[in-house]
């Protein structure tokens, strides 16, 4: 099979930006030469020389804990010697036992693994050469993006390959708990956080002091996802916040000189998880973590996923990046060793950087051919796809449409400059026959049946059999989505306002990307130039003429247009039922639990009966983030009282949001609305 990213051709790539296949040269040594080579990194020039026990024992005897220690004794009433026993084995649990020989181990396994997964895994060497700088002069914070499993062991494979210090990684308790795989990965850097800490004092202050001693002494890169969890539609999520704060911390205390994140972007060709990943957005439970039952379960070995390219941004200084908007005096004002609640000013500054990083990771992605297809597939009638097939012809000369569209965009194309488009078509969609195949010169999506069953589907049983397969489509499509997010916005409220006025078509495209904020990432602050943005993108590619105060559609762009306002629909769609489902429930006051399965039962009937044409909506992510939309624009709020995640939902406020979403309602709404803060001001 011809491979879609051979010579590593990207087509929209910078002449200074050269990727390296690294396993072209491990294709031609053996796996154990690779692991036993000498392996000679240079660390942070200031890093003491520490023990994985000296690390451990820093922790529970620094002035922090041991005050932190004192005071929950006093509290409970409990020996601060039995305290400081129960912190000992809370960082027992967690604590990483990084040792050179299972670094070894993990490279000769994964170098195994990788060669049959992968046709090629490619880097961007002038951006790991950066990062081999920066980590011999301050305290690096290595922050992937999280898509699959493999990103918790490709960084590490890949900075052990080129003698860069192994990082230490946060990772979820879970993995701990897998038989052998979770002592490995401890050995291999991984220390394990539990994912609901919710209260417990104690616990939160030896995690703190934990990961500062790391940052502080520089004893190793510290990796860990912004995001929080791994992304089960393989688009960003709204970055969390607590490991972001704590890693900055020391520098805004002063404790260190600067403190260097290094945003790095991972694109797979395709994801190993894309099934399971489907599955649990249709609410399947989740089966017990584990590597190697992901790989045992779906015969992954045997089967072939592509290219996978990672992007090691450009070195980013939290000094630089943080230059006035941080007051330092609030910082001298406290004993370092004490503890210290962030300013409203410095959440501000860790949300904002939290989301540039985001951002970053998602502008340093390589878009695939396949995303591309998969846009253009999920704007098809569902009955062309799974009946009389779409036409092969149709969906190349659209594809080389759209390829030209995303490079006016600006977006990094992983699309080979020497193999023939025909070719590169054929490739990428035989790569994907667990949701297409091509058959008589024409496309259909990929129908499971159970040859062992016997009794026919119900029609329920068939929607979200069909579902998991467009979900995993829907997937590749999300991989793109950032691209054409701003522009796609724009071209909404061009559509739906029917307006040209500049101004009017500003404050709907505020309110879109305020209702919208969960779905995509948005820069806090910067509305005025996410339009500006999508106003010079849409001119640049001919669908608008722009001036000083108006926005005028040409009749070029009419395309370009339908096919931005169809690619985002299925978010319209989706919102607008479950504010119908909210506004036509008898109860004020509803739970999470009865949400989720009731609007997926709703809409489960929707589709059957030709309703409703999209099935995104059967996704739990997007239903809970419809959830924290309206709780932002308090139209739901959440009974804190209530033991369950039980909300009150105000009736009017969502009839009123779903009224202007559709256009019932004049945007002056936008101003007059009690209920929700629908107004968006210029930020």
């Amino acid at each position: 099979m011809t491979s879609t990213c051979k010579d590593s051709g990207t087509a929209s790539l910078k002449d200074d930006e050269e990727f390296t296949d690294i396993l072209e040269e491990r294709r031609r040594t053996t796996d154990l030469g690779y692991a036993l080579r000498t392996f000679n990194p240079q660390p942070y020039k200031g890093a003491p020389t520490l023990s994985t026990s000296d690390l451990n024992k820093a922790v529970l005897e620094s002035q922090y804990l041991c005050f932190i220690i004192k005071e929950i004794a006093m509290e409970t009433g409990s020996s601060v010697e039995k305290v400081k026993e129960d912190a000992s084995v809370i960082l027992k649990e967690m604590s990483h036992n990084l040792q050179l020989g299972f670094i070894r181990l993990m490279g000769y396994t994964l170098n195994k693994v990788f060669k049959r997964l992968y046709r090629s895994i490619y880097v961007n060497m002038e951006g790991l050469n950066m990062l081999k700088q920066a980590i011999q002069e301050s305290p690096v914070i290595l922050i992937p993006n999280h898509r699959s499993y493999v990103d918790f062991l490709i960084i590490s494979y890949i900075l052990f390959t080129y003698d860069i210090p192994v990082p230490v990684i946060a990772a979820g308790i879970r993995l701990a708990d897998v038989t052998i795989i979770g002592g490995i990965l401890r050995r291999s850097g991984a220390f394990y956080i539990r994912r609901a800490i919710g209260s417990d004092k104690l616990y939160w202050a030896v995690l703190l002091e934990y990961v500062q001693t790391i940052v502080r002494t520089g004893y190793a890169p510290l990796e860990f996802y912004v995001e929080g969890f791994r992304s089960r539609t393989l688009k960003s999520l709204v970055p969390k916040l607590g490991m972001m704060d704590m890693v900055l911390e020391p520098y805004f205390k002063g404790e260190v000189f600067d403190i260097t994140l290094v945003p790095i972007s991972i694109s797979y060709d395709r994801v190993l998880e894309e099934s399971l990943l489907a599955l649990e957005l249709l609410g399947v439970p989740r089966p017990q973590e584990s590597i190697t039952g992901l790989f045992k379960a779906s015969g992954v070995l045997q089967d072939d996923y592509g290219c996978m390219h990672v992007n090691f941004g450009r070195p980013l200084s939290a000094r630089q990046l943080c230059e006035g908007k941080i007051n330092w005096s609030e910082y001298n004002l406290i004993p370092r060793n004490l503890p210290q609640r962030p300013t409203a000013e410095t959440q501000d500054c860790v949300n904002w950087l939290a989301h540039l990083i985001v951002r970053t990771q998602e502008e340093g992605s390589l878009i695939s051919p396949w995303s591309l297809v998969a846009c253009l597939l999920l704007q098809t009638p569902f009955t062309t796809l799974t009946e009389e097939g779409l036409q092969w012809h149709q969906l190349t000369e659209k594809t080389l449409w759209l390829r030209k569209l995303v490079l006016d965009f600006g977006a990094r194309l992983n699309w080979p400059a020497h193999i023939p488009d025909s070719e590169v078509m054929s490739s990428t969609v035989a790569l994907h026959h667990s949701i297409v195949h091509h058959k008589e010169d024409r496309i259909y999506l990929v129908q499971g049946e159970d040859s062992a069953r016997q009794d026919p589907l119900s029609p329920e049983e068939g929607v979200m059999r069909m579902a998991v397969v467009v979900l995993m489509l829907v997937s590749y499509r999300n991989q793109a989505l950032h691209v054409f997010v701003r522009p796609g916005i724009l071209a909404i409220a061009i559509h739906i306002t029917k307006s040209t006025r500049k101004d009017e078509l500003f404050n709907f495209f505020c309110f879109l990307r305020d209702v919208f904020s969960d779905e995509f990432i948005f820069i806090p602050g910067r509305a005025a130039q996410d339009f500006e943005e999508a106003c010079s993108l849409l001119q640049k590619c001919g669908a608008v003429h722009t001036s000083q105060q108006e926005v005028t559609v040409l009749e070029t762009g009419l395309e370009v247009l339908s096919f931005l306002q169809k690619l985002l629909q299925p978010f319209l769609d989706s919102y607008q039922l479950m504010f119908r489902y909210l506004c036509e429930k008898e109860d004020h006051v509803f739970t999470e639990e009865q949400f989720l399965p009731d609007v997926r039962n709703l809409a489960t009937k929707l589709i059957h009966s030709g309703d409703l044409h999209t099935f995104e909506v059967l996704s739990s992510d997007m239903q809970k983030n419809v959830l924290s939309a309206l709780r932002r624009l308090e139209a739901v709020t959440k009974l804190r009282a209530s033991q369950q995640k039980e909300y009150k939902v105000n009736k009017a406020a969502v009839s009123r949001t779903g009224d202007i979403l559709s256009g019932k309602v004049p945007l002056e709404s936008l101003h007059t609305t009690p209920d929700a803060r629908l107004q968006c001001q210029v930020e």
